[in-house]
């Protein structure tokens, strides 16, 4: 099962356009928070998802341009997949 990390960017969007973006997207199987190696979650920065599914990077990226489109707005959507991650500063869940 691959990892991924999905930034998603609503274009001339307000607050609610990205309420309707998380909605959506969690639906689509996407979470807006990370689990560390210990098994401790943290919260994704903004408009950034996480999912870890048996896909590759354009089935990854079709799930979430179906999901933005929900918001009715243009967007620009960035998939990565993950080999390993680490970070600093993100907020525990």
């Amino acid at each position: 099962m691959a990892g991924f990390t999905v930034r998603v960017e609503l274009h001339a969007a307000s607050a609610d356009d990205y309420d309707v973006l998380h909605e959506a997207m969690e639906g689509a199987g996407f979470s807006r928070q990370i689990s560390s190696d210990a098994g401790v979650s943290y919260h994704l920065p903004w408009a950034e998802y996480n999912i870890e599914k048996s896909l590759n990077k354009s089935q990854v990226c079709d799930k979430a341009n179906a999901a933005a489109q929900d918001t009715g707005r243009s967007f620009a959507i960035l998939v990565t997949e993950s080999n390993g991650r680490t970070w600093v500063g993100l907020e525990p869940a």
